[in-house]
């Protein structure tokens, strides 16, 4: 990607002209507070306000066919999306910092590749700036893992505009890693907090996982990235992951949560988007470190039988895959769009790279196909994706089941930009 310069970047900024959008009802507007994963909803970082702002577009353009904007076939469902994200929510408005809103701006960065669009990165920039002063301070003390997973954005705004007050604002998060908090094995806990002690959770791996590799070949520390991130995979990999191949939400070192297992430390169920978020993040880690890798195959192991249980469990009515995964056959189950995106990139990504067998492709095929299924354009014009689980703790079977299923929530949003990315020209 060619490095934009700090001049052209303050300039596409000042052009991306704030204006009036159609204020018809939109539920979406009115969402409830961005929740941390690892809280249950608990922790918010910064209230999404009703928005009738946001960037000019209230409609959007089609890369493809630019005269499309009825839903057919040939829609270019990423700038649809982001159009109608930044529509919604001015980057003051989008809310603080936090995973969720880290994991949709990271994938309009990946539309913003593709399309080119100045107004997507400075959208991005303006979001991290308010949190990062010119100095490269930033107001985080990163104790969970779960903060640390927007760090991605300050990697990518130090590589598209060279600006040093990114590197330090994400060498804080690297630096914080040296005193983490880990298990015997050198698992990086879920959370400082004493309810999360000695607890490995299979979302973990992405909110640190990627940044790491990614921080690693922008600052020139990828011996130490390369090695950290798969020892963490294969850490959690080893304790997650059961004989069916799939990843179990937890497990407790101590035997001290309420939910672990006496004798195995495992949570009880395999909740669909904490085994999305380890698909992702071992796939991303392959993608950067070495060949030779001393934990490569390893890691090769893990995503190989990861891939097969993704497959034995697809739902063969939607393509699309069930909150608990395994247990679809419940008739108070459902299937969930975030996890449903997730998996459908790391199966389809794999195949690209030659990680896994060829007949996965069909299998994500058929993920991408179930989960176009759940995104429209409302009458105002602008996208609705449905069936996203909200921000989720470890649980019980009838915990998972009865979260709350939102429309256009940033882990769906995001997940689906990841995956469409992916397969749009596949």
């Amino acid at each position: 990607m060619k490095r934009l310069t700090t001049l052209l970047l303050a300039a596409a900024l000042a052009g991306s002209t704030l204006s009036a959008v159609p204020a018809a009802a939109d539920p979406a507007a009115q969402a409830a507070p961005v929740r941390y994963e690892a809280e249950d909803a608990l922790i918010s970082q910064g209230v999404v306000e009703q928005n009738h702002t946001g960037f000019t577009g209230s409609g959007f353009v089609n890369y493809d066919n630019p005269a499309v904007g009825d839903g057919s076939a040939a829609t270019d469902w990423s700038v649809a999306m982001v159009e109608s994200t930044m529509a919604r929510y001015s980057p003051g408005s989008i809310g603080g910092w936090s995973y969720p809103v880290g994991l949709y701006l990271y994938g309009q960065y990946l539309v913003y590749q593709r399309t080119h669009d100045a107004r997507y990165l400075s959208y991005i920039k303006s979001y991290v700036d308010r949190f990062v002063d010119s100095s490269g301070n930033i107001g985080q003390s990163f104790n969970n893992l779960d903060s640390m997973q927007a760090g991605r954005l300050l990697n990518i705004l130090h590589h598209e505009t060279g600006q040093p007050r990114y590197k330090k604002a994400a060498q804080k998060i690297r630096t914080r890693l040296n005193t983490y908090p880990r298990t015997s094995e050198g698992g990086f806990w879920h959370s400082t907090s004493d309810s999360r002690r000695s607890q490995l959770w299979a979302d973990g791996v992405y909110m640190v996982n990627p940044f790491l590799v990614e921080y690693g070949k922008e600052f020139g520390d990828s011996t130490y990235a390369s090695n950290e991130a798969t020892k963490q995979l294969a850490v959690y990999g080893k304790h997650l992951q059961v004989a069916n191949g799939l990843l179990k939400h937890a497990w407790d070192e101590s035997r001290d949560a309420s939910w672990s297992n006496p004798q195995t430390g495992l949570a009880p169920e395999h909740w669909c988007r904490a085994i999305g978020w380890y698909s992702m993040a071992i796939v991303n880690v392959l993608d950067a470190v070495p060949a030779d890798h001393p934990r490569r195959t390893e890691l090769l192991t893990l995503l190989r039988n990861l891939a097969a249980g993704i497959e034995k469990y697809q739902d063969p009515a939607t393509g699309r895959w069930f909150q608990v995964v395994d247990k679809g056959s419940r008739p108070d189950n459902w299937t969930e769009t975030s996890c449903s995106s997730m998996f459908t990139f790391a199966l389809s990504r794999s195949v690209q790279q030659g990680y896994v067998d060829a007949h996965y492709a069909q299998v994500a095929q058929r993920g991408y196909q179930g989960v176009l299924a759940k995104v429209s354009l409302g009458g105002d014009g602008r996208t609705n994706l449905t069936e996203i689980s909200i921000g989720t703790n470890v649980g019980n079977y009838s915990y998972y089941i009865n979260r709350e299923r939102r429309t256009n929530d940033f882990h769906g949003l995001g997940a689906f930009l990841i995956m469409n990315e992916q397969l749009r020209a596949r």
